[in-house]
């Protein structure tokens, strides 16, 4: 018991000291900023499995500690069907991590992964909707994903190149289906890099790819838009180094008069429509 309590000790001060300013500072301000968490919530803390997650779950754990106004966290691990390999490295993960999570066994992979178009949709959407479910069923008004700023700027650049549309990923934004919940991204503005260095610093293993319906072929094939994205935005590096920042900063710097149109709900304006009164 002494030696989990030493090594919990360890990744716990590893957060707010040797990453505080990459991680724990960056955690507290998108908290602040966004006003992602306020008194007497309760939080459904998603933990998928990697790095993100899991990191999510030990600031969640640190801010109990430190908070100065009530609130509850449940952990939850939804198994959408892993393997016993992967599902393993999960549960080691948590008791190495001391992550108090409960597991829920669900059938999403056996249902996706039998449909012939469109497999990884029909999972993604079902994992969001088995969320959403589960946090109702604990009692909870908010889901908390383990989303980062790099995460962010890939979707923002995403839908410009690949759906010629301008919309980002938000901080936190309210369920459509689920009257009274709300869906939060703490950790908006913690880069990805910070998160490997102290997944490293520690020599952590977390879950990465663990969808079946990939399991059979090759890396080449599986090389995602996400993954393209990537490499285009290190590319620009060279280019302008603060290309980074500048998707990032773009989201909340739209100049409206110098647009061609925007939409409101499912309201559509032209920039033709307030031309003319402008003259």
């Amino acid at each position: 018991m002494v030696e989990r309590e030493e090594r919990t000790d360890e990744f716990e001060q590893s957060i707010t000291r040797r990453y505080r300013s990459r991680i724990w500072s960056r955690f507290v301000k998108a908290l602040k900023e966004y006003d992602l968490i306020k008194p007497h919530d309760k939080i459904c803390v998603c933990i998928s499995g990697g790095k993100d997650s899991m990191l999510m779950a030990k600031l969640f754990l640190q801010l109990k500690k430190h908070s100065d106004f009530d609130f509850e966290a449940k952990f939850v691990v939804m198994d959408p069907g892993y393997s016993q390999v992967n599902l393993d490295l999960i549960k080691h993960n948590l008791e190495r991590l001391n992550i108090p999570a409960e597991i829920i066994p669900t059938n999403i992979f056996e249902i996706a992964n039998a449909q012939t178009k469109s497999p990884c949709f029909l999972c993604a959407k079902m994992r969001r909707g088995a969320l959403y479910n589960i946090a109702k069923r604990l009692g909870c008004n908010k889901i908390a994903l383990g989303h980062h700023y790099d995460d962010v700027i890939e979707t923002t650049l995403m839908n410009m190149l690949n759906s010629g549309s301008f919309q980002t990923m938000l901080p936190k934004l309210h369920s459509t289906n689920f009257e009274g919940m709300e869906l939060i991204r703490p950790l908006y503005f913690i880069r990805e890099r910070d998160i490997n260095a102290w997944k490293n610093y520690h020599e952590l293993t977390f879950l990465q790819c663990a969808c079946k319906f990939t399991e059979g072929i090759t890396k080449k094939e599986v090389n995602s838009q996400r993954a393209e994205t990537k490499k285009l935005i290190k590319s620009l590096l060279s280019y302008n180094k603060q290309v980074e920042q500048n998707i990032f900063k773009s989201a909340e710097n739209v100049n409206i008069d110098k647009i061609l149109g925007y939409k409101i709900g499912d309201k559509k304006v032209f920039y033709l429509d307030e031309y003319d009164k402008k003259s």
